[in-house]
């Protein structure tokens, strides 16, 4: 039998309550090298909500697994109907506070790196640069026979022009940018191929049971290696993609801070646990830094 991916995390630990002043992250902002690891949490103020949080997407919806969408074509069609629909939400997505708060700790020097778990790109559209995106991102496109990549508006607009009249409506948007469609809207929607081999294509996202690239963790290992600290933002570091990072760095002695409003599988290495909404913490961060975040 096939094991499911990880998705879901219980504290068995009795940890403290997560702390409502930021003074931490300001503390360790203020010596530089901090290098960011943010969730889905940093963009549900966004309007794309997280997994696990309260509303979380995991209470109605199971993401796509890779074995489940390399293992037949009905699960790819109904993943990327469901995906096209949701991708026009992604499209309208623009950065918040948390993310322009990021982007302006960068710009005056005191960020070593960001490494994003989302796949929704709102870090650089906030202004933030050299981002690694751990679990790849939505807006291109890997055929996984001959291995080419693609624009994702490319792919939109073929799927436009194959499914005219395709406009169902979703009961919600999910973080992968997967839109809750039951099967009778998914219908007989038509899958395109690549364009070059007539393989399948797929995101350039890293799905649930997908490994990340040995490649891509070697180079966030090499940015945990670096920082003088470790701030996450926003995720319940569930995953081991993401939950590796902080045990390196405490494990290393450097300080781990956490900004997020649940409880994390990676609080018993924190130094602290801020309880707070990503934008107000991470702007009165700025403030108290006397760093101005712009308006987009």
């Amino acid at each position: 039998m096939r094991m499911r991916p990880t998705m879901t995390w219980t504290s068995a630990e009795d940890l403290p309550p997560g702390a409502t002043d930021p003074e931490p992250v300001v503390d360790a902002l203020s010596t530089g090298g901090v290098l960011i690891l943010s969730g889905a949490g940093l963009s549900t103020e966004s309007g794309i909500p997280d997994y696990r949080g309260e509303g979380g997407s995991l209470s109605r919806h199971t993401p796509m697994t890779y074995q489940d969408f390399t293992a037949g074509a009905q699960a790819r069609r109904r993943y990327w109907a469901r995906s096209h629909l949701g991708w026009r939400t992604f499209g309208r997505a623009r950065p918040n506070a948390g993310h322009r708060a990021v982007a302006a700790f960068g710009r005056h020097g005191l960020l070593s790196g960001v490494i994003t778990q989302n796949v929704d790109g709102l870090h650089q559209a906030a202004g933030s640069g050299d981002v690694v995106e751990l679990h790849g991102s939505l807006d291109r496109v890997v055929c996984l026979s001959c291995g080419a990549f693609s624009p994702r508006r490319e792919l939109a607009r073929r799927l436009e022009e194959a499914n005219l009249g395709f406009e169902p409506v979703a009961a919600g948007i999910n973080p992968d940018g997967d839109a809750d469609l039951t099967d009778e809207q998914v219908g007989d929607f038509r899958v395109v191929p690549c364009t070059i081999c007539g393989g399948i294509l797929k995101p350039d996202v890293v799905f649930f049971g997908e490994a990340v690239p040995p490649r891509r963790v070697e180079h966030c290992r090499e940015l945990v290696r670096g920082a003088a600290s470790l701030l996450v933002l926003g995720s319940s570091l569930t995953v081991m993609s993401g939950l590796r990072f902080v045990r390196q760095a405490a494990q290393a002695g450097k300080p781990v801070l956490i900004v997020n409003r649940d409880p994390t599988r990676g609080d018993r290495h924190a130094l602290a646990r801020i309880a707070l909404p990503l934008g107000a913490a991470l702007t009165t961060v700025a403030d108290r830094l006397d760093i101005p975040v712009d308006d987009l």
